[in-house]
Protein backbone atom coordinates (compact mmCIF):
# COMPACT_ATOMS: atom_id res chain seq x y z
CA UNK A 1 0.00 0.00 0.00
CA UNK A 2 1.33 3.30 -1.22
CA UNK A 3 0.03 6.75 0.95
CA UNK A 4 0.91 9.88 -0.42
CA UNK A 5 0.28 13.51 0.64
CA UNK A 6 -0.88 16.15 -2.06
CA UNK A 7 -2.06 19.60 -2.23
CA UNK A 8 -5.60 19.30 -3.45
CA UNK A 9 -6.85 20.76 -6.27
CA UNK A 10 -10.25 21.98 -7.63
CA UNK A 11 -11.34 18.68 -9.13
CA UNK A 12 -10.73 17.07 -5.50
CA UNK A 13 -13.88 18.74 -4.39
CA UNK A 14 -15.91 15.88 -5.35
CA UNK A 15 -13.84 13.28 -3.38
CA UNK A 16 -13.87 15.56 -0.49
CA UNK A 17 -17.64 16.05 -0.65
CA UNK A 18 -17.86 12.09 -1.10
CA UNK A 19 -15.83 11.83 2.40
CA UNK A 20 -17.65 14.00 4.30
CA UNK A 21 -20.93 12.38 2.99
CA UNK A 22 -19.52 8.78 3.94
CA UNK A 23 -18.59 10.34 7.26
CA UNK A 24 -21.91 11.78 8.20
CA UNK A 25 -23.77 9.04 7.15
CA UNK A 26 -21.43 6.73 9.67
CA UNK A 27 -21.69 9.32 12.49
CA UNK A 28 -25.85 9.34 11.79
CA UNK A 29 -25.67 5.29 12.31
CA UNK A 30 -24.26 5.24 15.30
CA UNK A 31 -26.33 8.09 16.50
CA UNK A 32 -24.42 11.34 16.16
CA UNK A 33 -26.06 14.45 14.58
CA UNK A 34 -22.49 15.21 14.24
CA UNK A 35 -21.98 17.26 10.24
CA UNK A 36 -26.09 16.86 9.90
CA UNK A 37 -27.77 19.39 9.01
CA UNK A 38 -30.58 18.39 12.24
CA UNK A 39 -27.61 18.98 14.36
CA UNK A 40 -26.32 22.76 12.72
CA UNK A 41 -23.90 21.36 10.73
CA UNK A 42 -22.98 22.69 7.40
CA UNK A 43 -25.45 21.71 4.44
CA UNK A 44 -23.29 19.80 1.60
CA UNK A 45 -23.52 22.50 -0.64
CA UNK A 46 -22.19 25.10 2.33
CA UNK A 47 -19.47 22.74 3.07
CA UNK A 48 -18.15 22.40 -0.42
CA UNK A 49 -18.28 26.15 -1.47
CA UNK A 50 -15.82 27.15 2.44
CA UNK A 51 -13.62 23.89 1.01
CA UNK A 52 -13.37 25.16 -2.40
CA UNK A 53 -12.30 28.70 -0.95
CA UNK A 54 -9.60 26.34 0.76
CA UNK A 55 -8.43 24.57 -1.92
CA UNK A 56 -7.90 27.86 -4.04
CA UNK A 57 -6.09 29.53 -1.45
CA UNK A 58 -4.09 26.42 -1.07
CA UNK A 59 -4.90 25.84 2.64
CA UNK A 60 -6.06 21.91 1.44
CA UNK A 61 -4.11 18.51 1.23
CA UNK A 62 -5.32 15.26 0.20
CA UNK A 63 -4.09 11.91 1.23
CA UNK A 64 -3.71 9.18 -1.38
CA UNK A 65 -3.26 5.64 -0.89
CA UNK A 66 -2.36 3.56 -3.89
CA UNK A 67 -3.24 6.72 -6.33
CA UNK A 68 -7.10 6.86 -4.75
CA UNK A 69 -8.34 10.26 -2.26
CA UNK A 70 -8.02 8.49 0.98
CA UNK A 71 -8.28 11.49 3.66
CA UNK A 72 -8.18 15.46 3.67
CA UNK A 73 -7.28 17.78 6.26
CA UNK A 74 -7.42 21.63 5.67
CA UNK A 75 -4.91 24.44 7.67
CA UNK A 76 -4.94 27.51 7.62
CA UNK A 77 -4.92 30.70 10.02
CA UNK A 78 -8.68 31.27 10.63
CA UNK A 79 -10.88 30.40 12.99
CA UNK A 80 -14.35 31.11 13.51
CA UNK A 81 -14.10 34.20 16.21
CA UNK A 82 -15.76 32.96 19.11
CA UNK A 83 -13.90 30.53 19.61
CA UNK A 84 -10.09 31.07 20.30
CA UNK A 85 -9.13 34.56 21.46
CA UNK A 86 -6.78 36.84 19.01
CA UNK A 87 -3.84 35.70 21.39
CA UNK A 88 -4.40 31.90 20.96
CA UNK A 89 -4.99 32.05 17.12
CA UNK A 90 -1.84 34.59 16.19
CA UNK A 91 0.23 31.31 18.07
CA UNK A 92 -1.80 28.75 15.74
CA UNK A 93 -2.36 27.33 12.72
CA UNK A 94 -5.96 25.82 12.96
CA UNK A 95 -7.15 22.38 11.73
CA UNK A 96 -10.70 22.30 9.58
CA UNK A 97 -12.05 19.44 7.76
CA UNK A 98 -10.07 16.61 8.37
CA UNK A 99 -11.88 13.13 6.80
CA UNK A 100 -10.72 9.85 6.75
CA UNK A 101 -12.11 6.90 4.62
CA UNK A 102 -13.75 4.69 6.41
CA UNK A 103 -12.48 1.87 4.58
CA UNK A 104 -9.00 3.15 5.65
CA UNK A 105 -9.97 3.57 9.29
CA UNK A 106 -6.66 2.16 11.33
CA UNK A 107 -4.14 3.12 8.91
CA UNK A 108 -3.18 6.16 10.67
CA UNK A 109 -4.02 8.40 7.95
CA UNK A 110 -5.59 11.03 10.50
CA UNK A 111 -2.68 11.21 12.54
CA UNK A 112 -0.24 12.12 9.20
CA UNK A 113 -2.96 14.19 8.14
CA UNK A 114 -2.11 16.17 11.89
CA UNK A 115 1.29 16.02 11.31
CA UNK A 116 1.42 17.55 8.32
CA UNK A 117 -0.72 20.15 10.26
CA UNK A 118 2.16 20.63 12.38
CA UNK A 119 4.64 20.81 9.57
CA UNK A 120 2.89 23.74 8.46
CA UNK A 121 2.72 25.63 11.47
CA UNK A 122 6.57 24.98 11.95
CA UNK A 123 6.91 26.61 8.53
CA UNK A 124 4.98 29.36 10.04
CA UNK A 125 6.51 29.64 12.81
CA UNK A 126 3.54 28.90 15.10
CA UNK A 127 3.83 27.47 18.41
CA UNK A 128 0.34 25.56 18.14
CA UNK A 129 -2.12 23.47 16.39
CA UNK A 130 -5.18 23.93 17.32
CA UNK A 131 -8.97 22.84 16.25
CA UNK A 132 -12.50 23.02 17.10
CA UNK A 133 -14.74 19.41 17.51
CA UNK A 134 -18.15 18.83 17.71
CA UNK A 135 -18.87 19.52 21.48
CA UNK A 136 -21.03 16.08 21.62
CA UNK A 137 -18.51 13.57 20.03
CA UNK A 138 -16.71 12.40 23.14
CA UNK A 139 -15.51 9.63 20.89
CA UNK A 140 -13.75 12.01 18.92
CA UNK A 141 -12.52 14.14 21.95
CA UNK A 142 -10.71 10.71 22.85
CA UNK A 143 -9.09 10.57 19.30
CA UNK A 144 -7.94 13.60 19.79
CA UNK A 145 -6.31 13.04 22.93
CA UNK A 146 -5.10 9.78 21.61
CA UNK A 147 -3.10 11.72 19.21
CA UNK A 148 -1.48 14.30 21.46
CA UNK A 149 -3.93 16.77 21.96
CA UNK A 150 -5.41 18.38 25.07
CA UNK A 151 -8.88 19.67 25.42
CA UNK A 152 -8.07 23.92 26.13
CA UNK A 153 -11.82 24.07 27.12
CA UNK A 154 -15.25 23.72 25.95
CA UNK A 155 -16.40 27.19 24.27
CA UNK A 156 -19.39 28.36 25.96
CA UNK A 157 -19.78 30.88 23.48
CA UNK A 158 -20.00 28.84 20.73
CA UNK A 159 -22.73 29.61 18.62
CA UNK A 160 -22.44 26.28 16.20
CA UNK A 161 -22.07 22.71 17.59
CA UNK A 162 -18.38 22.54 17.28
CA UNK A 163 -16.76 24.32 20.93
CA UNK A 164 -14.85 21.75 22.21
CA UNK A 165 -11.50 23.21 21.64
CA UNK A 166 -8.14 20.92 20.85
CA UNK A 167 -4.71 22.14 20.93
CA UNK A 168 -1.09 20.39 20.74
CA UNK A 169 2.18 22.29 20.90
CA UNK A 170 4.03 22.32 17.42
CA UNK A 171 7.22 21.07 19.24
CA UNK A 172 5.76 18.27 20.09
CA UNK A 173 5.48 16.33 17.21
CA UNK A 174 8.89 14.17 16.01
CA UNK A 175 10.31 15.97 13.46
CA UNK A 176 11.65 13.29 11.21
CA UNK A 177 7.58 11.79 10.98
CA UNK A 178 6.21 15.08 9.32
CA UNK A 179 5.71 15.08 5.90
CA UNK A 180 7.25 17.96 3.86
CA UNK A 181 5.17 19.49 1.24
CA UNK A 182 4.81 23.19 0.47
CA UNK A 183 3.70 25.62 2.88
CA UNK A 184 0.86 26.12 0.67
CA UNK A 185 -0.81 23.65 -1.91
CA UNK A 186 1.02 22.90 -5.22
CA UNK A 187 -1.06 20.21 -7.13
CA UNK A 188 2.46 19.15 -8.69
CA UNK A 189 4.02 18.13 -5.60
CA UNK A 190 3.17 14.94 -3.53
CA UNK A 191 5.13 12.95 -0.84
CA UNK A 192 5.19 9.70 0.44
CA UNK A 193 3.38 9.63 3.89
Amino acid sequence: MTMTLRSAAIGDLGAICRLRRQRTAWLTAKGSDQWSVAGHGLPIEVFARAVGRAVEAGETWIVEVDGEAAGTITVNERTDPWLWSDAEVAGAVMVHYMIVDLRFAGFRLGHRLLSHAAAVACDLDREWVRLDAWTANTGLHDYYRRAGFRLARIAESAIGPSGALFERRTDSWDPTDRPRLPLRSDPSVATPV
